[in-house]
């Protein structure tokens, strides 16, 4: 039903509005009463689990930052089948984010281009709903991306996230450091290693015992991914996450006027697939193989995840295919995986 239901309506309706609906009907499921019963439905049939970070996962398929940007919904998206919620971006000064319109679909290639700027309601207002979202029963594992305000110069950059990771890190299972978004002015120049070394270093102390792991974009060169790679090794971080959006346009089926028409932003879904499996094995052949490696960028099926748990990564991510394939998506990537996992045995 839902892939009609996306073509007569949803994909009539402003995206971020169709967001903003069907996050509603997310959020009301741990108090509609049958949040459960979703679960048991949704939840793998066979043993998937992945131990990593020192966490137990029920299964390594979750939801990329960016979803439940003020950690809203994470009960409820736990609930549809994913096994870690990445909660944010958050950052330390509460912002509205770019101008709407900012989201826009790209159906022909199943992708779609954001220019949000880490809208989100600040680190210190998002405490309270991790607090109570830790303390829920069967919960899934949480994840906190964290981000530069927009209203902090890059040379303060360092003092800015540590705002956020104090704040956040006692109640994230892991702390993510991204910077690697396209959407806020000179975020990405904080992956040149003179930039990143010192504000990795930083915020892994503050981090205290909970993991941490840095988020890099996909447009970096082979070189580059490599260089970082043997950074995070080097100063003790607990892992990587490959990749971001794209600010590539290349190799697109939709209309160039309506690619134009969106303008700038970060591209996700299908058409990032090749270069975030690319980054993925090249990052694998760089680093330990306890280094946890979460891969995210154009996965949409359970043979994606497959394949990019076979190329290496340790836990998978997801995103914009929810938009294309609905709210049981979750439980389509589970049963896919349950199915290889039989006939591999």
């Amino acid at each position: 039903m839902y892939p009609l239901l996306f073509s007569l309506v949803l994909s009539k309706l402003d995206p971020e509005r169709a967001h903003h609906l069907a996050f509603g009907v997310i959020k009301a499921l741990p108090t509609a009463g049958f949040g459960r019963l979703v679960h048991r439905y949704t939840r793998p049939r066979t043993d998937l689990s992945v131990q990593a970070l020192g966490l137990h996962f029920d299964t390594p398929f979750g939801v990329a930052a960016g979803f439940d940007k003020d950690a809203k919904g994470v009960i409820g998206l736990g609930q549809l089948g994913f096994g870690h919620i990445e909660v944010g971006t958050l950052t330390a000064h509460a912002q509205p984010g770019n101008e709407q319109p900012r989201l826009f679909r790209l159906i022909p290639d199943r992708a779609v281009i954001n220019r949000m700027g880490f809208n989100n309601g600040g680190a210190d207002a998002a405490r309270e709903r991790l607090r109570r979202a830790r303390a829920t029963s069967g919960r899934p594992v949480i994840g906190v991306n964290i981000g530069k305000s927009r209203v902090t110069a890059v040379e303060d950059a360092t003092a800015d996230y540590l705002i956020s990771a104090r704040a956040l890190a006692p109640l994230a299972d892991y702390l993510v450091v991204n910077v690697s978004s396209p959407n806020t002015p000179g975020l990405r120049g904080l992956q040149e290693l003179e930039l990143l070394r010192p504000l990795l270093s930083a915020v892994k102390e503050a981090c205290g015992t909970t993991p941490l792991l840095v988020k890099i974009a996909p447009d970096l060169q082979d070189e580059e991914v490599v260089k970082i790679a043997e950074l995070v090794v080097e100063i003790g971080l607990d892992g990587i996450i490959a990749t971001n959006t794209t600010i590539s346009r290349d190799g697109l089926k939709t209309p160039a006027s309506v690619v134009e028409a969106a303008g700038a932003g970060g591209l996700s879904g299908a058409p990032l697939a090749a270069r975030s499996l690319a980054v993925l094995r090249l990052i694998r052949s760089h680093v330990p193989a306890e280094l946890c490696v979460i891969s995210a960028g154009g996965i949409e099926t359970a043979a994606d995840v497959a394949e990019r748990l076979d190329a290496g990564a340790t836990l998978v991510q997801g995103y914009t295919a929810f938009l294309y394939r609905g709210p049981l998506w979750a439980r389509q990537i589970n049963r896919g995986l349950d199915a290889l996992a039989r006939a591999r045995r």
